[in-house]
């Protein structure tokens, strides 16, 4: 594809890289298939994200708040660093891990100066974390994510087997998925009355799919006469099968002879993958018209799917199969968001008054 120009911008107050092109079909079939890819009436450009992904597919010059970071690790370290950053695309991690890691690996790198980070024992690293936690005041998350970066460069680039094993870790704060209410679920579909929108909704709360695995949906991924949805390789990189709604059928085919996607079971304007971000402002959007108060993005969908599955009394297991749980620990938080026996306890308060 003969692209003219790849130009980093801003776009509704975002950060995006704007894409010129020699306009024909075959050409803007290339650009929708971004998956990401819009078109600005404002601008008159195509754009996608502002992303490290989008950055090195496109070859856009590293960002430069990275590249004032980069500019701050002395050449000592830069060989391990791109290690680093080789084994894990080999490892064939996501982009967000990478992403993570990354940054987490860097700012040690910093800290570290002249000193080669591959000469670091234990005890250097474990007063690097007292520094993370009492001179930069880091959250326990933060800290996690920080840990798990220099982790995987000790164990799995210098393969220095349990090489944290004297380093603890901050306990994480037990943190409970947000469900709403069948009564609030069902007042947004009331009011979402766009048709892919209703659509897209009822798909992640039916099969409680994360919103990155419905933009992913493909047509053949629906196999209607045995009722369940394929979905492939969703987090972890591990396949799995939804159970098909039997009330949702009947609108998917609607949906399917208005819209006739060409791939994805949901797609843009111009084809290619639907956005994530316009799935996320969709929802935003329902809910306020909704009046749902309750603090929750479309993710909560999802945790709301799983909280209404243990309420009518489906085996634990079961939900953790429908949504693809390695760790059945991940799948027994939601017994504490959904215990109606508990919810049923009259307080002495209510025998007094």
């Amino acid at each position: 594809m003969p692209i003219l120009d790849f130009t980093p911008g801003t776009h509704r107050g975002q950060p995006v890289i704007f894409i010129a092109f020699d306009l024909n079909k075959d050409n803007l079939k290339h650009v929708t298939q971004l998956g990401e890819a819009k078109w600005s009436q404002s601008k008159k450009s195509w754009y996608v994200p502002d992303t490290a992904a989008y950055r090195k597919k496109f070859e856009v010059e590293t960002l430069p708040m990275e590249k004032k970071l980069l500019a701050k690790i002395h050449s000592v370290n830069l060989p391990e660093l791109k290690r680093f950053q080789e084994t894990i695309e080999l490892m064939g991690y996501s982009p967000n891990t990478l992403k993570s890691y990354h940054y987490g690996f860097v700012q040690l790198l910093i800290i570290l100066k002249s000193h080669p980070v591959k000469n670091c024992d234990a005890e250097m690293i474990r007063n690097y974390f007292l520094y993370c936690t009492n001179r930069l005041k880091m959250t326990e998350s933060g800290l996690h994510a920080r840990m798990n970066a220099v982790k995987f460069y000790f164990e799995k680039v210098l393969n220095r087997d349990k090489f944290f094993i004297e380093i603890p870790r901050p306990k994480k704060p037990l943190k409970l998925p947000k469900a709403f209410h069948q009564k609030d679920i069902k007042r947004l579909f009331e009011v979402t009355t766009n048709l892919k929108h209703n659509t897209i909704l009822k798909v992640c709360y039916g099969m409680g799919l994360r919103v990155s695995e419905v933009v992913n949906l493909k047509i053949t991924d629906v196999d209607s006469n045995n009722m369940q949805v394929f979905v492939e390789r969703a987090k972890g990189k591990k396949d799995r099968y939804a159970n098909l709604p039997e009330s949702l059928l009947g609108q998917l085919r609607h949906y399917f002879s208005i819209y006739k996607p060409k791939k994805y079971l949901f797609e843009g304007m111009y084809g290619g993958q639907y956005s994530l971000r316009s799935i996320q402002a969709m929802f935003h959007e329902a809910k306020e018209k909704a009046g749902i108060i309750r603090i929750g993005g479309i993710h909560c969908l999802r945790h709301s799917f799983a909280t209404h599955l243990l309420e009518n009394g489906t085996d634990v297991r079961f939900i953790q199969e429908l949504l693809g749980h390695k760790d059945i620990k991940t799948t027994l938080i939601y017994t504490q968001v959904s215990d109606n026996a508990i919810r049923k306890i009259k307080s002495p308060l209510d025998d007094m008054l």
